[in-house]
């Protein structure tokens, strides 16, 4: 397949998504942690720039999984939250959670 077959294929385009850094992870929390504010978001990822959040975040914004309210307030607020095709995400990204649980989860070894 050629590099051009492969941008076309939609499988491939899914995964030049989801694959970038922190991306299923910044999903991962929004889903959990339901609408939730820069600062906070940026908390709960220990590790992640600031650079590197707001690109994923715009990036996200501009596939329609998420979305980004932002009120003109003094200092100005914020939120992002799960559209329904992020929320489409979330069985898979579950799936990944459970696998993640039983393979590194506390006290589970190596099944």
């Amino acid at each position: 397949m050629s590099d051009n077959e492969h941008q076309e294929c939609p499988f491939g385009v899914l995964m030049g998504l989801l694959s970038g850094p922190w991306t299923l992870y910044l999903i991962w929390v929004l889903h959990n942690k339901g609408p939730i504010r820069f600062g906070r978001l940026q908390r709960e990822i220990s590790g992640i720039s600031t650079k590197v959040l707001t690109e994923r975040l715009r990036m996200l914004e501009a596939e329609g999984i998420l979305y980004r309210d932002y009120k003109p307030t003094i200092p100005p607020e914020v939120t992002y939250g799960l559209l329904p095709r992020g929320r489409q995400l979330m069985e898979i990204i579950d799936q990944l959670d459970e696998l993640a649980k039983r393979w590194y989860g506390q006290g589970s070894g190596s099944n």
